[in-house]
């Protein structure tokens, strides 16, 4: 078993958790972030387990296109105008769950820098 498998993405994954899911399909989940940065957030994670974006390898491309393409797909059904993608990578970016996820932020006005 990889250690991402042993996260709470990887919980949920596995069914061990609920999730407020918003999508789903072979290659990934959406859900609704539990502890919301906007009236909009959600997470695109991949099955796949792959611990930080840095991490991921080139015959992972195709996946990592799917993540975003997702991403967007989840921001137009949540009826989004504008809409941010985040992926941190790493603790010192804010990683906290050390399974990729794609943070889909909207439904306000976001500033910038953020951070």
């Amino acid at each position: 078993m990889a250690p991402t498998d042993d996260t709470i993405f990887g919980r949920i994954l596995r069914g061990e958790i609920p999730c407020d899911q918003v999508y789903a399909d072979d290659l990934c989940l959406a859900f609704r972030d539990v502890a919301p940065q906007a009236p909009v957030h959600v997470l695109v994670i991949p099955r796949e387990p792959i611990a930080r974006l840095d991490e991921a390898a080139p015959e992972q491309a195709a996946l990592l296109g799917h993540l975003l393409l997702v991403a967007a797909r989840v921001a137009r059904q949540e009826g989004l105008q504008g809409f941010r993608t985040v992926i941190n990578s790493g603790a010192e970016a804010g990683q906290t769950v050390f399974h990729l996820h794609v943070h889909v932020i909207g439904g306000r006005p976001l500033a910038w820098p953020p951070g």
